[in-house]
């Protein structure tokens, strides 16, 4: 599986108001607060492999809260559901986009999944907090018809330490089809006002490193 990923600096707030006025609709999904791990590896340098390995675990928000709850107090929150996930990105497959290959599973229990990879000499490198609200958009309805993408994720991110940014990604099997799910990525990216030639293909870690 593929993940085609957009992301590009933004004012959340204009971006929201963009959300709410367009023709084809987007569907608020959630609000979250997400804390990532990262770890490094005993046998190779994720850096120079441009590969990641994290521990997620994002709990949901409820409408009370949002723009309340920082991202730093997503420990202390009580919130909503929380899932935990563990996830393995692979190298950029191209100059334009974030899109990696990516393999993610859920984990019933953090402490122990870090026990475990600790044990086995995976060091965490850094910590990613952020809060992050969630948007669907139908391709269809975007009059956008040339990609095996049915349905864009528009995500709104405020990210402890690094700003504010907007993702718009997808997820397809085939890697002939990452070029139209990037097109179609960028097409939305456009009706938002956003321009496609601003993406970020740094990640969230790389650039709280790059500031800390």
């Amino acid at each position: 599986m593929y993940e085609v990923e957009v992301k590009v600096p933004a004012d959340l707030q204009r971006v929201r108001e963009r959300l709410e006025s367009l023709e084809a609709g987007a569907r608020p999904l959630e609000s979250v607060i997400q804390v990532d791990t990262y770890y490094d590896a005993p046998h190779r340098s994720f850096p120079e492999t441009d590969e990641a390995l994290r521990i997620r675990s994002e709990r949901t928000v409820s409408e009370a809260d949002v723009g309340e709850t920082e991202p730093s107090q997503a420990e202390e929150s009580e919130g909503g559901e929380e899932r935990t996930k563990i996830t393995y990105k692979g190298p950029l497959v191209d100059d334009e986009s974030k899109t990696r290959e990516e393999v993610e599973t859920l984990v019933d229990d953090r402490t122990a999944m870090d026990a475990l990879l600790t044990n086995l000499g995976f060091d965490p490198a850094a910590t990613v907090r952020k809060s992050r609200d969630r948007y669907a958009v139908s391709v269809a309805d975007l009059e956008f018809e040339d990609t095996a993408a049915e349905t864009l994720l528009v995500t709104l991110d405020e990210v402890d330490g690094v700003g504010e940014y907007v993702e718009v990604e997808t997820e397809i099997d085939d890697e002939g089809d990452l070029e139209t799910a990037r097109e179609a990525a960028y097409a939305l990216l456009e009706r938002l006002g956003l321009d496609p030639d601003d993406g970020v293909r740094t990640s969230y870690l790389g650039l709280l490193l790059e500031r800390s």
